[in-house]
Formats: C-alpha cells, sequence, structure tokens
C-alpha cells in the first residue's frame, strides 16, 4: 500500500532552556559503543473522532512546546554524536520534527498492518541513510502525521547508539505527560478570570492591565541545581500581564509560558538585579497609578505538609491564615491528595464580589 504522504513542514526543535556547561559532554558507554548505527522506529495511532474538527496547527503547536520543555531533561537526544571520542556533545542542536499529511483514513492502515506504509509514516527510514535530512545527524526525530478522517497517528526515530527500548518509551511517556495545564495552572488561571470580572464590573475603573504574579522554586532553575534544603528566599515571581477588555485569554498558556521563562539564563540576569529591579520599579509605578489589577499566586502543593508527624501523627488539617496583603492566593493540597484548598485575600468589598460570583460557585466548596 503506497501512499503519497505530503509533507506540510519540517523544523529542528531545540531545549527550551540550555544545558548546563557541565553536561555538555556525555561519553557513550562500552554498550552504547557497540550498538547498531540504526533507529529504532515506533509509531503511535490515535483514532479519537472526538478530536476530528480540533486545530491540528494549535495541537502541533502545543506538542512542539512541550516537547522542547521535555529535551531539557533528556538533553543528550538533542545533542550531536562524535563518533571519534564516542560521545554526545550536547548542544542543544535539537531534534528533528516533521508534520504530514496523509490522504486516507487511519481505520484503512490499521486493519492492513502494511509493513511499506507503516514506513512512510517515519521522519525517515530507521537505516539512517536520511537521518541528516535536517541539515545534520539528529539522534531523534518525530513525525505528525494527519489522516484525512482527523485520525494522528505520531511516529520516532530514536538513534540506537543513544537510547534503547526502554528509554524511548521513557522519553515519549515523558512528552506525553507534558500534555496540559496543571491543576496549579488551570486554579490560578481560572482565580485570574474572575479578578478580572470584578473589575469590569466597578464604575469608574481606570485599570486597562491585569497582572497574574506567580511564585516560582529557583533551586531546580539554577545551574547547577540546589538541594532542595537549602535555606533562604530562593524564589522570584512568573508575571503574565493581559489587557482587562481581553478577558477570552488563554491564561492557562499565558502562566506556563511566564513559568518557563524563568530558566538558567533568566537566574544569572537575576543574579546582577539591576534589569529586575528596574522592571519591578516600572510595574510598581503602573499600580500606583492604578493602571493595573493584580494578583499574587503561590502554590504549596508540591510541598508534603500532611506528611509533617511530630508524633502526634499526621496533621488532620493543614491551613494558611489572612495575610496583610490583598490579592493573595495560596494554593494547598487538600489531604485526601485529591482537591485543592485556595485561600483567598482581598480587601473586603472584592471579597463581597467574589464570593457571590456565580461561576466560582459553581466549581468551588468554601470552608468557613
Amino acid at each position: 500500500m503506497l501512499m503519497n504522504v505530503e509533507i506540510i513542514s519540517k523544523e529542528i526543535i531545540k531545549p527550551s532552556s540550555p544545558t548546563p556547561h557541565h553536561l555538555r559532554n556525555f561519553k557513550l558507554s562500552f554498550l552504547d559503543q557497540i550498538a547498531p548505527s540504526t533507529y529504532i522506529p515506533i509509531v503511535l495511532f490515535y483514532q479519537c473522532k472526538q478530536y476530528v474538527d480540533v486545530d491540528h496547527d494549535e495541537r502541533t503547536g502545543s506538542l512542539k512546546e512541550s516537547l522542547a520543555e521535555t529535551l531539557t531533561r533528556f538533553y543528550p537526544l538533542a545533542g550531536t554524536l562524535n563518533n571519534e571520542d564516542f560521545s554526545i556533545n550536547c548542544n542543544d542542536e535539537g531534534v528533528g520534527y516533521v508534520q504530514a499529511r496523509v490522504p486516507c483514513m487511519l481505520s484503512q492502515l490499521v486493519e492492513k498492518h502494511n509493513e511499506q506504509a507503516l514506513t512512510q509514516l517515519l521522519p525517515f527510514e530507521p537505516d539512517r541513510s536520511r537521518s541528516n535530512q535536517f541539515g545534520k545527524e539528529v539522534l531523534l526525530a518525530v513525525q505528525y502525521n494527519i489522516f484525512d478522517c482527523g485520525g494522528v497517528a505520531i511516529s520516532f526515530c530514536f538513534s540506537h547508539k543513544v537510547v534503547d527500548g526502554a528509554s524511548a518509551i521513557n522519553f515519549i511517556t515523558a512528552w506525553a505527560e507534558d500534555k496540559g495545564p496543571s491543576r496549579v495552572e488551570a486554579i490560578s488561571a481560572f482565580i485570574c478570570r474572575r479578578f478580572i470580572a470584578i473589575a469590569q464590573s466597578k464604575s469608574g475603573n481606570k485599570a486597562k492591565l491585569f497582572a497574574g504574579l506567580h511564585a516560582v522554586n529557583l533551586r531546580e532553575r539554577m545551574a547547577p541545581h540546589l538541594p532542595v534544603n537549602s535555606f533562604g528566599n530562593l524564589v522570584t515571581v512568573a508575571i503574565s500581564q493581559v489587557k482587562i477588555e481581553k478577558d477570552d485569554c488563554l491564561w492557562e498558556n499565558q502562566l506556563r509560558n511566564a513559568i518557563r521563562e524563568i530558566n538558567v539564563d533568566y537566574v544569572k540576569k537575576l543574579q546582577d538585579g539591576v534589569d529586575y529591579l528596574n522592571f519591578m520599579n516600572k510595574f510598581k509605578n503602573q499600580l500606583a497609578k492604578g493602571e493595573t489589577v493584580f494578583c499574587n499566586f503561590t502554590s504549596w502543593c508540591s510541598f508534603p505538609v500532611y506528611e509533617i508527624d511530630f508524633g502526634m501523627g499526621k496533621p488532620t488539617w493543614v491551613g494558611s491564615p489572612n495575610r496583610p496583603y490583598k490579592n493573595v492566593v495560596v494554593m494547598m493540597s487538600s489531604k485526601d491528595g485529591y482537591g485543592i484548598e485556595t485561600w483567598v485575600n482581598m480587601n473586603e468589598e472584592d471579597m463581597a464580589v467574589f464570593e457571590h460570583d456565580p461561576e466560582l460557585l459553581s466549581f468551588v466548596s468554601s470552608t468557613d
């Protein structure tokens, strides 16, 4: 079964943040060195009728973004193989990414199990003969295939010099885990929209912008990473701003992108302090003039607060009482681990509106 697979786009995806200098040289083991110089081909098929009307450009855009993020953890895959000293130069050159259209129904291919047709869905043939079609010999290439029915096949070619079957699946699984907003991102985005609704409801409101400020732990965003028990204020804020009248903003993406910008390069600039202070002074002036409405978010959901045992058993409840600041939101996992308790600090006038917001009440339960 021969198919005229149409290549829509072809590009290189690089890690979202640079690989630290001390990790730039990855030595191949003896088993890596004697592994065959071929590629491990894998194809995943998804025939999901509910996705027929999905914008594939939007979906593949999200996949490329999460792929770049995942590569920061699997950085050798984005490097260059050096056969002379049996190593990988982890130079963040990137991996291949192809988007293609397949002129048939996915079911036709799945039912026939045609080997030749399956090979056409790969970014290149596994024998390595075309692995340099991206301008360099990539260690990983991905192809996103769109069928006429709306189904999708995502194919991979992994260099066997770098991975085996288990590590290939580990990478794919890790990439797939980054498929949507986290609980914290989703709740933060929801509360942002409720704050904007309050601002829009006020007569004489002159604020033009809304800013969401999310606390970000810097310990794992430095090179090298600091130990989790490093003491002190190792936190900064990721800031995302939108115009208040733009109430249809995709806040989940805004917050996620702002948080992702807090990377190794950002931390280096932060240590200088000048640019950060200039930005914060400008932001402070906007607040003073009433031009910007804001909300500060901090998440304790990853902290094991319900595991703290002083010999009396685990806590029955953990709380974060009122703080002497307005527009502060603290999120903590509930004891059962399934929900998130949100502690919201606002002025009394805004809180009266917030507590009676119909959209808010349809999703939450209050704690008296």
